[in-house]
């Protein structure tokens, strides 16, 4: 597993939330889960670009974080679900609110993606 060399930067309230929320998944995870998709495989088929080993790996980091909850389920085959906490849900109007923006500004943030990856139309 990786192991962090440098001490991260934890300065101020944005260097705490990149340090819990960095990770492409981890935002999308949180805002799935607060649907209501809490199996891992409800959160494969959201997610189908990531791998299974990236999931797990994101989602372990957001339980140390607090931000969720792994229950086991006893039972053969296993079955896990994750869940909120109340500390987690308290992120879910910020993701809200970063996802109206992306969607008020869609078509302006769609043009500068495009132009900076070289891809014309669109």
């Amino acid at each position: 597993m990786y192991e962090r060399k440098v001490i991260p930067n934890l300065n101020c309230g944005l260097d705490l939330i990149g340090e819990v929320l960095y990770g492409k998944w981890k935002i999308r995870l949180l805002w799935f889960i607060h649907q209501g998709h809490q199996r891992p495989s409800e959160l494969q088929r959201k997610i189908p670009d990531a791998t299974r080993r990236v999931l797990n790996i994101q989602l372990k980091e957001l339980e140390d974080h607090d931000l969720i909850t792994k229950k086991i389920y006893p039972v053969v085959p296993p079955k896990v679900e994750y869940s909120l906490t109340d500390f987690g849900q308290t992120v879910i109007p910020v993701i809200a609110a970063l996802g109206n923006w992306g969607d008020t500004n869609e078509a302006h943030l769609r043009s500068v993606i495009l132009k900076r990856l070289n891809i014309e139309g669109n």
